[in-house]
């Protein structure tokens, strides 16, 4: 397969820890309230596959606050209804004069084969269960305007680890940057071989053990449909794994508590953890906006 064009971001996984440093201090330089006319002329297609409403509008304004244009392409209404083929429509938007691609897409592995395809940058938003390095770079962005480091930060992702294309980018990011993760879930959630995904990955099935010092609490959206479909019982995950006000005191007491929604309050954590004041889960939508600004000013060479 050929090489992504240079600027194209398709995973967490083949970034060196410079790289994600240098786009993290970008992002800090980013204000979208300031816009800078850095993209001005260039043409950014967001090519949505899957619904979406927080990476689509953030990279929408992003784009925006840097002065591109946007067009917005979905499944829906388009000749991807009529069995267009993902190259195909890659090679239609590029002909129209896109310069720069973001994709988010059911299949794991579609961004890295349009990005090989194409000679402009494809932006991964989240392909299949394989990664969503933005919303991993927006997670380590909001982390370090409360923690001065990752290095020695220990981070617990709670919930459906296998389905979870962020797991897998925050694994990569955060232990990249000297973070310890501890994945926990029940083993048809998060299995043993979860901790392969990077080094320095733990898994435990027991949340007292994920939480006891933690000092970043990340939970996960719970389908009910994938836990009637592996046979989980609801009340039982919700008894063993439901974050709760009194569960999070066994964290730090500075401890704060992430996710990257939609959440499902009563199921993953109770509505009063989703309120307090240790959550900083709008804060991860808000910064979504000034790290895609970044990603896209390194897409196009700015």
């Amino acid at each position: 397969m050929e090489e992504a064009a240079r600027g194209s971001l398709l995973d967490i996984e083949s970034l060196e820890a410079a790289e994600l440093l240098t786009l993290l201090r970008s992002a800090r330089r980013m204000n979208p309230l300031r816009p800078r006319p850095l993209l001005r002329g260039k043409r950014v297609v967001l090519l949505f596959y899957e619904s979406s409403t927080r990476t689509r509008s953030s990279f929408e304004i992003a784009a925006k606050s840097l002065g591109a244009q946007t067009v917005l392409v979905q499944a829906s209404g388009s000749s991807i209804e009529k069995g267009e083929s993902l190259l195909d429509t890659g090679d239609t938007l590029r002909a129209v004069g896109a310069d720069v691609i973001v994709i988010r897409h059911p299949s794991s592995g579609a961004a890295r084969v349009m990005a090989a395809h194409l000679d402009i940058p494809v932006i991964n938003a989240g392909d299949g269960m394989h990664e969503h390095p933005t919303q991993a770079l927006l997670d380590a962005y909001t982390i370090l305007q409360h923690k001065k480091s990752l290095k020695g930060l220990q981070v617990a992702i709670i919930g459906d680890i296998v389905h979870s294309r962020v797991a897998r980018s925050d694994c990569h990011l955060l232990s990249k940057l000297g973070a310890k993760v501890v994945l926990c879930g029940p083993p048809e959630l998060a299995p043993d071989l979860a901790a392969t995904i990077a080094p320095g990955v733990r898994v435990t099935r027991h949340l007292e053990d994920a939480l006891r010092g933690t000092d970043v609490v990340m939970l996960l959206r719970v389908q009910k449909e994938r836990l009637a479909g592996l046979k989980i019982d609801l009340n039982q995950y919700i008894v063993r794994y439901q974050m709760t006000l009194a569960r999070l005191k066994l964290a730090r007491r500075d401890a704060i508590v992430m996710h990257p929604g939609p959440i499902n309050r009563g199921l993953e954590l109770a509505g009063d953890v989703a309120d307090c004041p240790q959550a900083r889960i709008l804060e991860q939508v808000r910064n979504g906006v000034p790290v895609r600004m970044a990603v896209l000013a390194r897409a196009l060479g700015k």
